[in-house]
C-alpha cells in the first residue's frame, strides 16, 4: 500500500471511471455493509479540504445506509473488474450479498469505520462525511432531467472529507 496525493493520476480516475467504474462501500451505524458500483464522482477542494463527491439515488438500498453512516470509501480497480462492477450495480443488497458473489474481500480501512475492498491495482479514497445535499429538482437543467432522470429516481450528493488516499 502507498500513500498518494488524492488527486494525482486524475486523468487515469476519469478514464476508469467512465469505461468500468468503481466500487463505492458503506457501513451503516448498525453496522449493515453494502458495495455499489458508481461512475459519477467529483474531486476537488470544498471548505479549504480536499473533497470527494458521490451522488447516490434515493432509490438505491446503499442510500438507506449512507443516510445512517458517517463515512464512505471509494475503491477504483485499474485493472479489469468489469464483472464484479456490472453485478454490483444490477444487484441489490438487499436480496444477495455481493462481496459472497462476487469473490471481494472486504478489509478494515485506516481511518474510518466503512472497509474498502481489497483489490490489487487500486486507488482508495477513505471519507468522512461532510455534508449531503438533496438534489434541487426545480434548479436542474430540464434537457438532464429529462435525459437522465425520466424514472424521477434523483441523487442526493455526499461531499466527503479524504481521510486517507492510497493504492494497492
Amino acid at each position: 500500500m502507498k500513500t498518494v496525493e488524492p488527486f494525482s493520476e486524475y486523468e487515469n480516475i476519469v478514464k476508469t471511471l467512465q469505461g468500468q467504474g468503481g466500487f463505492l462501500a458503506v457501513k451503516s451505524r448498525t453496522e449493515k455493509l453494502n458495495i455499489m458500483t458508481i461512475g459519477w464522482l467529483t474531486l476537488g477542494i470544498v471548505w479549504r479540504k480536499p473533497i470527494l463527491m458521490i451522488a447516490v439515488r434515493e432509490s438505491r438500498y446503499t442510500f438507506q445506509l449512507i443516510e445512517n453512516s458517517d463515512d464512505f470509501t471509494v475503491a477504483i480497480p485499474f485493472s479489469d473488474m468489469n464483472k464484479q462492477l456490472i453485478f454490483c450495480g444490477t444487484r441489490s443488497g438487499v436480496q444477495v450479498d455481493k462481496f459472497k458473489e462476487c469473490d471481494l474481500v472486504a478489509v478494515p480501512a485506516q481511518k474510518v469505520k466503512t472497509p474498502t475492498i481489497s483489490l490489487k491495482n487500486a486507488r482508495h479514497y477513505e471519507c468522512k462525511i461532510v455534508q449531503a445535499t438533496p438534489m434541487d429538482k426545480k434548479r436542474l437543467n430540464p434537457q438532464y432531467d429529462a435525459d437522465i432522470y425520466q424514472d424521477r429516481a434523483y441523487h442526493t450528493y455526499y461531499f466527503g472529507e479524504i481521510m486517507a488516499c492510497y493504492e494497492t
